[in-house]
């Protein structure tokens, strides 16, 4: 099947008139400062009401799978027939083995240097990964995936290896079922939810943690920063999305290690040699599987509770007018508007969809305040540059407004950035339907399992001037928030085209907000001598936690430390460090 619309031939990154360099260990792109484009760029505008036609795909449940790897025969002829002109990666089997259950991600920008941005991962006897890390390639790709206009790739493997968790949910459906779903669930994050969200939710929750801060600060015990923001991220997960407080900032939950522990084992199966998970009897006698079973088991019921509650009060009130911008001023929760919107949907497709917002927007948004304090503790002269702004811009207030939020603009950049050195995820995966051409020429085999390398682009010194730097400043405060559209899909925290993040904004704001709440209060200087190592889990995590020490800050500016800022007290951990 051919593409339904025209695809730029413009030379990628590190390439020459359009076409990939050549496989080498000393492969080194040359290096290219990104521009973010005029705000005026045409956006992207992909139409959900357009039927997607499933009718020219291929049947995801026919030929071509196998107990041992989706595709396995069209990954056969790749690998021993040469239908494809993609380099392979020199991965041996063992090395692949040993970094199950650490930072796959990191070997991914291992194997780009030797083999080029787009190459071949052998994963097994007879399965592989399309590894892209190239921004032109890897636009190609995402706007190709459930595009009702041109349904090239789908959600593929990652669908198989995470339905356990998230059923039907429309994070991992695809075709017509997502386009359904997408276009229900998408009203329900309008800019009147985020204002209210903002107001009630985001700094108020952040407020929360500063009492806990404050503690930590008292007793100069370190304390675990990790730990914390996935505490605060299910807090406010809860109130955004359900209209409940899990009060993890004050109580142990179980609901945070399950799910850590079922996001643990999606990423664990998409690299299993034998996929005996797909056999329900078997799971019975695995402890793994079991242990996953019982992380699922605990995220479903508690979700299952939480809609009950709230159809309950639904039900006892008068039918509400609905319409666009909807918002219920008692309970402004997503679910009070998808069940406000009495919209003919299943209790199990629900629950799905709710469970999708539940896990994500907690497990992400953690991610990203863990790696932006991290960043700003080691990097001094941006943390003060943060805090002057949060100091000018709150002018005393101890939460921002709107009109505040909008005025951060160094603290946006500086999640920006951190989410360009830590993407949340690292890798997206997606599958070709139908046989496909990328950019520069190379094949793509009909049931290719693709992987793009967030992590790749995003620290590709082809793509970006001191790439491995921290630097909230490559992104100008009188330029627009950079994305994948005015950075030409060479920032993808979100991904891109049709089944990008439908919460990116809710993430943003909530993270800039928590970030400003707390440097405004506190300094922070990382423990000397811990390494918090890094591993994955659906986003990335530390391996050890985010051990620091917190200072309290005056009013307006300044640490309570004797003797200057915590920035000096940062400084000095690092180098003893």
């Amino acid at each position: 099947m051919q593409a339904a619309t025209a695809v730029s031939t413009a030379p990628v990154a590190g390439s020459r008139n359009g076409a990939f360099p050549a496989p080498s260990k000393r492969h080194a792109p040359p290096r290219r400062r990104l521009e973010a484009r005029a705000a005026t760029e045409e956006k992207e505008e992909y139409d959900l009401n357009q039927k997607i036609d499933t009718g020219k795909l291929i049947d995801a449940a026919g030929a071509g799978r196998s107990m041992f790897s989706p595709g396995w025969l069209t990954q056969l002829n790749q690998l021993w027939g040469g239908k494809s002109n993609v380099p392979v990666a020199n991965a041996k089997p063992e090395d692949i083995q040993d970094l199950l259950g650490g930072a796959l991600f990191k070997a991914l920008f291992k194997w780009m240097v030797e083999s080029g941005p787009v190459y071949l991962l052998p994963t097994g006897p007879i399965s592989s990964f399309l590894v892209i890390s190239d921004p032109e390639c890897a636009k190609h790709v995402l706007r190709a995936s459930d595009n009702p206009s041109r349904p090239i790739y789908e959600k593929g493997l990652v669908a198989e290896v995470s339905q356990f968790l998230f059923g039907e949910g429309f994070a991992i459906t695809g075709g017509e079922q997502w386009r359904v779903r997408r276009k229900a669930v998408g009203p329900a994050l309008h800019r009147g939810y985020l204002e209210v969200m903002l107001d009630r939710v985001f700094g108020e929750s952040a407020l929360h943690l500063n009492k806990k801060l404050e503690v930590a600060a008292a007793s100069g015990e370190p304390i675990d920063m990790e730990a914390c923001f996935s505490q605060l991220t299910l807090d406010v997960i809860g109130k955004a999305v359900f209209n409940y407080d899990f009060d993890a900032l004050n109580n142990n939950t179980p609901v945070i290690q399950a799910v850590y522990t079922a996001l643990k084992e999606t990423e664990t199966r998409a690299t299993d040699l034998l996929p005996y998970w797909k056999y329900p009897l078997i799971n019975l006698f695995v402890p793994r599987q079991r242990k996953a079973a019982a992380a699922v088991e605990l995220i479903r019921q508690t979700t299952e509770e939480l809609i009950a509650k709230c159809k309950a009060m639904v039900d006892a009130e008068e039918a509400a007018s609905f319409e666009e911008g909807y918002i219920n001023d008692a309970d402004p929760s997503v679910l009070r508007f998808l069940i406000a919107s009495r919209e003919e949907v299943g209790s199990q497709q629900l629950r799905d969809d709710l469970l999708s917002m539940l896990v994500a927007g907690h497990e992400t948004t953690g991610s990203v305040l863990t790696w932006t304090l991290d960043l700003l503790a080691r990097n001094p002269e941006q943390m003060k540059k943060a805090q002057e702004e949060v100091d000018r811009v709150l002018a005393g207030k101890s939460k921002p407004n709107m009109e505040d939020y909008m005025a951060l603009k160094y603290c946006m950049r500086c999640v920006n950035e951190s989410m360009r050195l830590y993407p949340h995820p690292p890798v997206l995966l997606r599958r070709a339907m139908v046989p496909d051409e990328l950019p520069g020429g190379l094949t793509v085999p009909q049931g290719q399992d693709v992987m793009i390398s967030v992590y790749n682009i995003h620290r590709s010194p082809a793509v970006w001037d001191r790439p491995d730097d921290f630097l909230p400043e490559r992104f100008p405060l009188d330029g627009p928030v950079p994305n994948e559209q005015n950075t030409d899909y060479k920032y993808i925290p979100f991904s891109g085209g049709p089944r990008k993040c439908v919460g990116d904004q809710f993430a943003l704001m909530e993270a800039v907000v928590a970030l400003a709440v707390m440097i405004r209060e506190f300094d922070f200087a990382p423990q000397p001598g811990h390494d918090p190592g890094m591993t994955t889990g659906a986003t990335i995590h530390t391996k050890n936690g985010l051990y620091m020490t917190v200072a309290k800050r005056r009013p307006g500016g300044g640490s309570s430390c004797s003797g200057g800022a915590g920035a000096a007290a940062a400084a000095a951990a690092v180098g003893a460090a």
